[in-house]
């Protein structure tokens, strides 16, 4: 049975995840509010924000400031700044 929640990215209901993919309380937040294609767009800019910033994930600031990237993205409404980075034209 797919699990359908109002994804707070997309403002529309959509399907969900299947399990939560972060720890804790944004987790969890995320499990009840994102989508599986809202979730998709985000680990897209997640890398390219990885390979442009060269982020270590064992480095606890790292790990933050993708973090506080992956809220305003989700929750927010925002995009992540790339450097350099030309959206493909339609």
């Amino acid at each position: 049975m797919t699990r359908m929640v109002h994804c707070a990215r997309l403002n529309k209901e959509a399907e969900g995840l299947d399990f939560q993919l972060y720890p804790g309380e944004l987790g969890k937040r995320i499990f009840d509010n994102i989508s599986k294609e809202a979730w998709g767009q985000w680990q897209a800019k997640q890398t390219m924000l990885i390979n442009e910033h060269k982020l270590n994930m064992m480095d606890p600031e790292h790990r933050k400031m993708l973090e506080t990237n992956m809220e305003h993205f989700l929750f927010e409404g925002g995009d992540v700044e790339i450097e350099g980075y030309v959206p493909p034209s339609e």
